[in-house]
């Protein structure tokens, strides 16, 4: 299993977008889910071996406005459809892009991949979030157990003033990652389904479904929402000022 002790040096590279930082994930194993003793826990968490097989590269930050606009605008021509090139309810340059779908986050994937040859973006499995959330830890947050932890990595109902925050401003974790709890929900890729109950490689969640799983919790999250181990979901339609996304990048 990785451990935050074996990335002794971060692997940190540039994205498209000026200020858009993609850092290297290794490959690993870790336990998904959660222990039945722990607080605040739901029944879909069934705890279970994961293997990432392969290295991936995830951005540090969850997209920013700022980031949003500039590849709405560098790709105009697409993404004229959107009829608003910042849908946010609080607008802030690096605020998190909030009160987007998952069909707005794939349309705006599709394009970036057509545009940036050679890189292949997406979101992120439920697997690799959750596994990049981590980083090697085994307790409710990323960084400890209890709610004043939680305080110190992400921003939800008691400490974000009942609104989002600029991205970075909280504790990274021990791969370099900010705000995987709270902020704002994040999209991934897999329709939401029940766990297996042993080991798996590389899930990508349920064959079909009627909802996109979402991860992290947010601004208007209660510290039990934005466990490393929480799962929630929504349909690819939905849009709302608490779920914005961060993006993959495989190593091709």
């Amino acid at each position: 299993q990785a451990s935050p002790l074996e990335m002794k040096e971060l692997i940190i590279t540039d994205g498209p977008i000026p200020g858009m930082k993609f850092v290297q994930i290794p490959a690993g194993s870790f336990m998904m889910g959660s222990p039945e003793s722990e607080e605040g826990r739901n029944e879909n968490e069934v705890l279970h071996q994961v293997i990432i097989s392969e290295p991936f590269e995830i951005m540090t930050t969850q997209v920013t406005q700022a980031q949003w606009v500039a590849l709405i605008r560098k790709y105009h021509s697409f993404f004229r459809s959107l009829a608003r090139s910042n849908p946010s309810c609080r607008r802030g340059d690096n605020l998190p892009v909030e009160n987007v779908s998952w069909k707005d986050v794939q349309q705006f994937i599709k394009e970036l991949n057509v545009q940036e040859s050679g890189k292949e973006y997406r979101l992120p499995t439920e697997a690799e979030w959750e596994y990049a959330c981590r980083a090697g830890t085994t307790t409710r947050f990323n960084i400890g157990d209890t709610e004043s932890d939680l305080a110190q990595a992400g921003f939800y109902k008691a400490n974000s003033g009942s609104w989002t925050h600029m991205v970075g401003q909280q504790s990274a974790n021990a791969w370099g990652l900010y705000d995987m709890h709270g902020n704002v929900w994040e999209w991934c890729s897999d329709w939401y389904g029940d766990y297996p109950s042993g080991s798996v490689k590389c899930p990508t969640g349920a064959s079909n479904g009627t909802e996109r799983v979402r991860r992290g919790g947010c601004w208007l999250s209660d510290a039990r929402y934005c466990r490393s181990a929480l799962r929630n979901s929504n349909t690819p339609s939905y849009r709302s000022s608490t779920i914005g996304f961060r993006l993959v990048r495989l190593i091709l």
